[in-house]
């Protein structure tokens, strides 16, 4: 995985007049206040609802709102007798003598009656995240873009990333799910989809993989996922939108490690169109003879090498192996047991 790597707004309808009803309307057509007299305004100028205040709230028939003359703030009258109550059971504030208050715990769900999590909610909590993960193992760059994020959300989603970069290598599913919570967290960053889509091709997920990547890239224009993007056309079975992405002008500047990545994927492309010798012909543009001991150089050299092979020239194949095989001091390709087995077939 690459070094570098809000709660929804309710979309609450507008507000807007009440469709149908209205106050009614005397016998001439001119609206009827509720005591039967014209409506107007008050001599103090205020509207009918604010023309009572707290001195003189209005009352049903006449009678004050409460025994003392004072508001009763949206208590219930009493019918029967009993303070806030209507239908003479007691109020939900009522209990007996001697019981004790309901208690938050006393709401809670049954251990053994809890529901299992829906997907949704287990993609939101992600796995568990070692306690040793605090998400400074991030460069500074990913950790400059979470500050944009609220304290607590910036460091859940760093610990998250941290994670997945870990395990990306032993453990890429895991590392996907990491990356997935992350990405429930914090969709709209760019690094947060980068590295979802990194986690979700070593996962071999190369369809989700080619959406994050995509939008990673149209959020910060940035090129450098082409290779790994291309790749994915090639994974699903989509040759020609792999060299559509090959030839973008922004390959030409891409740095020699990236640039030999893209000729790696542009030459498994002509090779599944059945173009070994365009395969072959890609390739020997690109710098086989580096003196560089990275592993671009390896990797190139042993897709070489391979296509060799696969285009019948066996011995030009055993040798490219035999030079893979030089510079591959960390082993990251099989070059020296296939150069054995060529000089067997090869008697």
């Amino acid at each position: 995985m690459a070094d570098q790597f809000r709660p929804r707004r309710s979309d609450a309808p507008r507000g807007g007049r009440p469709q149908g009803g209205g106050r009614p309307t005397s016998r001439d057509g001119k609206p009827a206040a509720r005591d039967g007299k014209p409506a107007g305004r008050s001599g103090g100028g205020k509207s009918d609802f604010r023309a009572a205040g707290r001195d003189e709230a209005p009352s049903r028939g006449g009678k004050p709102a409460s025994r003392d003359g004072k508001p009763s703030y949206g208590k219930p009258a009493a019918r029967d007798g009993k303070p806030g109550s209507r239908d003479g059971k007691p109020s939900y504030g009522d209990r007996k003598p001697g019981s004790r208050p309901a208690r938050k715990d006393d709401w809670k769900r049954p251990t053994d009656d809890q529901r299992p999590r829906s997907e949704e909610q287990s993609r939101y909590d992600g796995p568990e995240i070692p306690e040793e993960v605090t998400g400074k193992e991030l460069d500074r760059s990913v950790q400059a873009q979470l500050k944009g994020l609220p304290e607590k959300l910036a460091l859940r989603v760093a610990r998250h990333l941290a994670a997945a970069g870990l395990l990306i290598d032993e453990d890429p599913e895991t590392a996907y799910k990491h990356t997935l919570a992350a990405r429930a967290r914090a969709a709209r960053l760019a690094v947060v989809r980068e590295a979802c889509g990194e986690a979700a091709y070593a996962a071999g997920e190369y369809a989700e993989a080619l959406a994050e990547l995509r939008a990673a890239k149209r959020m910060n224009g940035s090129a450098a996922y082409l290779p790994i993007m291309a790749d994915c056309e090639r994974a699903l079975g989509r040759p020609d939108r792999a060299l559509t992405l090959a030839k973008s002008p922004s390959v030409a500047n891409f740095e020699p490690e990236a640039k030999a990545e893209m000729t790696i994927v542009e030459a498994g492309a002509r090779r599944d169109l059945g173009e070994l010798d365009a395969a072959l012909r890609t390739l020997e543009f690109a710098p086989l003879s580096s003196r560089s001991r990275a592993s671009w150089v390896v990797r190139l050299r042993y897709a070489y090498a391979d296509t060799l092979e696969a285009a019948g020239r066996l011995e030009d194949a055993l040798t490219w192996f035999h030079r893979t095989a030089g510079i591959d001091g960390d082993e990251i390709t099989d070059a020296m047991d296939r150069a054995a087995e060529l000089e067997k077939r090869l008697g």
